[in-house]
């Protein structure tokens, strides 16, 4: 996508343009095009350099655990589940949760993939395994 455009600087900026996509079912981060590295969260600046050249860009998706939890939750409030730290390829680290698979069996060091699901009329990024490379 673009560089930062006058939607970024409206109210809501760079985080109501990054959810907007994920309700349309992108998932999108911002890299600098003066230092080149990969921002998450969405910023208006870029927090390594402090360049006001942020593009958008969809990442590959591929991401390794670097660490998870479980939370835990009586049956009739949803039950258990993990929230995890993902970093991925790109180079930025991200919280989700990894679903598809039992709370405790989520491993540090697990590859896995990004996927949007819908959550109400929002998008929300959440993880499942993949096949090691």
């Amino acid at each position: 996508m673009n560089p930062s455009s006058p939607d970024d600087a409206s109210p809501g900026g760079a985080d109501q343009r990054y959810r907007t996509a994920l309700a349309q079912g992108e998932f999108l981060i911002q890299r600098c095009a003066a230092c080149a590295r990969a921002v998450f969260y969405p910023r208006m600046i870029c927090p390594h350099c402090g360049a006001p050249e942020l593009a958008w860009e969809a990442p590959s998706g591929r991401g390794t655990v670097y660490s998870t939890t479980v939370v835990r939750r009586k049956a009739d409030a949803g039950g258990d589940y993990n929230v995890a730290l993902i970093d991925l390829e790109e180079g930025v680290r991200m919280m989700s949760r990894v679903e598809g698979m039992a709370p405790g069996a989520v491993r540090i060091g697990m590859p896995v993939r990004a996927e949007v699901r819908r959550q109400g009329d929002a998008g929300l990024v959440v993880f499942v395994a993949r096949e090691a490379a």
